[in-house]
């Protein structure tokens, strides 16, 4: 007979009683084919090591079955090999039937229980008490996380098993099977708890200064929604005085609340014309894997808002100075907003340029419609979903070429190159300027995000001022471990730009400089970024 639980099963009135109820036919397959059921295959084998108890029936020499229960924890039912399992029992109530009922009849029937996935397993089969002399086999039963008592052990040789069907079975769950379920509840419950933490700290900053404690108070007096991810939002003097001047490449800091419920501040770019005084405007996108900033924004920035911001500032200013310069305006993504700025500008000031922008589609491409309407031929784009991509390499190569030619003619031409985009175009830029010998003083950037040579090796930071130590690992900042501990420390863009997050360094300590902003005065001097550098060792000592 094929199927080997059925062998033992069914016997001659079993099968008289199936074929009373009609279902004798739907088991007339297991009888032929090859042996089954009595080997444990992977999905046994996983099944059994996940259960943390089984009842157990033995037949005494009354010829009554005895059912008990045996628990323990997860995997306490050992596989051994494919027809073989084991356990150690447990000290219990001391009544001893079943090993009592063993010495006299060694057949044993167990059922194992998944409640809560309405899964059981049936196995027969031939027991054996472990003999007290071997402590080989009777350690290879135990459980070393579990203090309760072993009294003895018990091997089964499987003569078959059967899986059954989940009817009837009643959903049910252990500890840990309820942690997991409420998991994802208890982690919603956070972000809601967070969310209020927002909507209160919003609602005592509404009269009369709603959100901020900058210098500059702003209002928000519109929005548009540029692209599906990006939003504009134009600021204005909430007194009705004319705005600080600015110029091309400025950014200004805007308080968030963040998801702790406490101000925070972010930096972006002005990316309306620099010669309006009566309003500033911003484009943000909304970041759903980033820190946060873009989605409060997006959630919480509306008509009306009033802002208390920090005045604004410039470290990605336009350097060239006469009509003879070329400027070669390079943007990618969102990085657009401080190039747009630049580009009114050059236009303004009728200076030779050209703006190249790319991203991945014309209609997720912020402000590519009415730069086109201003810019006419300056401006170039690349939606790379339609096949046109920037070579970043083949532009500059191309200047360098034409600029090798003009000076040949003896005409004083000199081309600067501007980029603000993602780390990796950044990356590229600075490596084609390198290996074309294009001045230092040619090549401007602004990145978003800190950038770094290779993966960062975990440190030991301590804070002097505080006493405190913090492991910052691989996949994190210093500034961010500094957060996560609740340290309060003033930032601002996270990307090595405004210095905001300088602090002096007390370790004799080599530091990786990956900033844009600090001078090689104030670098000697002690002083490093901590949204972007790290040391070159694994302990650092700061003065916070």
């Amino acid at each position: 007979m094929a199927h080997q639980y059925a062998k033992i099963a069914f016997t001659d009135t079993v099968r008289q009683v199936q074929t009373e109820q009609n279902s004798r036919l739907g088991y007339a397959s297991m009888d032929t084919g090859e042996d089954y059921n009595y080997l444990l295959s992977n999905t046994e084998r996983e099944f059994i090591n996940q259960r943390d108890s089984f009842y157990m029936a033995s037949v005494s020499e009354t010829d009554w079955p005895y059912v008990q229960h045996r628990g323990g924890p997860a995997g306490f039912l050992k596989v051994i090999d494919e027809n073989t399992v084991g356990f150690a029992d447990y000290k219990g109530n001391r009544q001893y039937v079943s090993t009592g009922n063993f010495r006299t009849n060694d057949k044993v029937s167990l059922i194992l229980m998944d409640y809560a996935n309405r899964r059981r397993l049936k196995i027969i089969g031939h027991i054996t008490q472990v003999d007290e002399a071997d402590w080989t086999t009777l350690a290879s039963l135990e459980d070393d996380d579990y203090r309760a008592s072993v009294e003895r052990g018990f091997i089964i040789k499987i003569i078959a098993f059967d899986w059954n069907c989940p009817q009837h079975i009643t959903p049910r769950y252990n500890e840990a099977e309820i942690s997991s379920l409420i998991e994802p509840l208890q982690e919603k419950i956070k972000q809601l708890e967070a969310q209020k933490a927002i909507d209160i700290s919003i609602e005592q900053h509404d009269q009369p200064d709603l959100l901020g404690d900058g210098e500059l108070p702003l209002v928000i007096s519109g929005i548009r929604q540029l692209t599906p991810i990006i939003r504009a939002y134009e600021l204005r003097s909430l007194t009705g005085d004319e705005l600080p001047k600015i110029t091309a490449g400025s950014h200004i800091q805007v308080p968030i609340v963040s998801d702790n419920g406490l101000l925070a501040w972010r930096s972006y770019s002005i990316s309306s014309n620099p010669n309006r005084t009566d309003c500033y405007e911003i484009a943000v996108q909304r970041e759903d894997n980033g820190s946060g900033g873009s989605k409060a924004v997006h959630q919480y920035y509306q008509l009306g808002l009033k802002l208390h911001c920090k005045m604004p500032e410039n470290f990605f200013e336009l350097e060239h100075k006469t009509n003879s310069q070329h400027a070669v305006l390079i943007a990618a993504g969102i990085g657009i907003t401080p190039i747009k700025s630049m580009a009114l500008e050059l236009l303004k000031q009728q200076q030779s340029f050209e703006l190249h922008y790319a991203g991945r589609a014309e209609h997720d491409m912020a402000y590519s419609d009415r730069l086109s309407r201003q810019l006419g031929d300056k401006l170039h784009i690349y939606p790379s979903q339609a096949g046109i991509k920037l070579s970043i390499k083949q532009l500059m190569f191309q200047h360098v070429q034409d600029n090798q030619s003009q000076k040949k003619g003896h005409e004083n031409t000199d081309t600067h190159f501007y980029f603000c985009g993602p780390v990796g175009m950044l990356t590229e830029f600075k490596q084609c300027a390198a290996a074309l010998n294009i001045p230092l003083d040619n090549i401007h950037s602004e990145q978003f995000a800190a950038q770094f040579s290779e993966p960062s090796k975990p440190c030991q930071l301590t804070l002097s001022q505080s006493n405190v130590q913090i492991e910052v690992g691989s996949d994190e900042s210093l500034l961010e471990a500094v957060l996560s501990a609740g340290i309060e420390v003033p930032y601002s863009c996270q990307s090595g730009e405004c210095k905001s997050c300088a602090v002096h360094v007390l370790s004799e300590t080599d530091i990786e400089h990956l900033d844009n902003c600090l001078t090689e005065k104030e670098r000697a001097s002690g002083q490093m970024c901590l949204c972007v550098s790290r040391p070159t060792g694994n302990v650092l000592v700061i003065d916070l």
